[in-house]
């Protein structure tokens, strides 16, 4: 099938060359002329994926008719600042009946909405043909063509099974969920959990330290997302666990890079510079304080991080007021939620 690709950085860029090695004609839709120019002629895309060999067919433009036309699967593929802006635009290039995804982890910062809810307002009869892809996978291993699995999500099976047809091959498993909002809030709210993760490591924090802050993070992106209308199973499956661990643990990780720079006594501003690309655990934090408000959802640790990115909190007073809660239960509201996701359209 024709793919098209809207985004150009690294897990664009990815993803597209995943699409390009299982034989589609993908095209990859770039903002800049000078990165088309370099994957189409040399086949790499150096300020994004430096060490990565691109498929020699996978082709670039700046055009996006060009990318869209005749397409039967696009994903949307930018920085969650950028998905708004780039909603609109793409919106009238969206062939009638192609499959439409997106990639991105992380909310609409300004309608404090997901992605799926934004291409639902923008798209017409977007619901049935709309799928998300999440899971553990930093786009420098996926290139290099690494053991990966992913989770394809939408509303209706047969849009999931078509998207995960279309990725699956040697070293990319990829398994399919009903729960759209489940897969995107895991995906958005695990950077927020890595950000913390690396925050301690700067402090000079040991692994239990860390294990507390990614086992109660988990519990906090659960409880906001059943209360959201997620299915709990999600979050123990590669939306949740698998993407908390791999953002958590991995070099690749901007989050957790950033959160370790401001450990050592960066500023925000410092930390984001150092890390060179967007740290999307940034913005989710914003986002996430002002949902764990509207939905009445108890969320410490995201409000401990959200006092030291924006309210110049001192991370070790941020530590000490965590460990100082009144004593609580550790089996919560959660587990009595209605846990088995179903699709909406079979």
């Amino acid at each position: 099938m024709k793919v098209a690709i809207y985004g150009a950085g690294s897990w664009g860029t990815a993803l597209a060359s995943v699409f390009a090695a299982n034989g589609h004609d993908t095209v990859l839709w770039a903002r800049s002329d000078t990165v088309c120019d370099e994957i189409n002629e040399r086949q790499t895309n150096h300020r994004y994926l430096p060490d990565a060999q691109l498929p020699g067919h996978l082709k670039a433009t700046v055009d996006l008719d060009v990318a869209s036309k005749d397409a039967e699967l696009c994903v949307l593929c930018v920085p969650s600042a950028a998905v708004s802006s780039m909603v609109t635009t793409v919106a009238p290039f969206l062939p009638r009946h192609a499959l439409i995804g997106h990639a991105v982890k992380g909310f609409d910062a300004a309608s404090k909405r997901t992605v799926s809810q934004v291409l639902l307002d923008a798209v017409l009869d977007a619901k049935q043909r709309l799928f998300v892809i999440a899971g553990p996978s930093h786009a420098e291993e996926v290139v290099a063509r690494m053991p990966t699995t992913l989770v394809v999500a939408g509303y209706g099976r047969a849009t999931a099974e078509s998207a995960q047809d279309a990725l699956m091959n040697q070293y990319m498993r990829v398994y399919t969920n009903p729960d759209v909002i489940g897969a995107e809030l895991g995906g958005a709210l695990k950077n927020i959990i890595a950000l913390s993760v690396g925050l301690a490591d700067g402090l000079g924090f040991g692994d239990n330290a860390k294990a507390a802050l990614i086992t109660r993070g988990l519990t906090e992106i659960a409880r906001l997302g059943v209360r959201m209308g997620a299915s709990l199973l999600t979050f123990a499956g590669l939306a949740g666990i698998g993407d908390v661990f791999v953002t958590c643990s991995s070099r690749h990780s901007r989050n957790f890079r950033a959160g370790r720079l401001l450990g050592q006594g960066y500023s925000l501003p410092e930390a984001l510079d150092a890390v060179g690309m967007v740290v999307e655990g940034v913005p989710t934090t914003q986002t996430t304080v002002t949902l764990s408000k509207d939905y009445g959802v108890e969320m410490p640790i995201t409000n401990a991080l959200a006092s030291v990115l924006f309210e110049g909190q001192d991370p070790v007073k941020a530590v000490e007021q965590l460990m100082g809660r009144a004593r609580s239960h550790e089996i919560e509201e959660v587990a009595s939620a209605d846990i088995a996701p179903k699709w909406e359209i079979d």
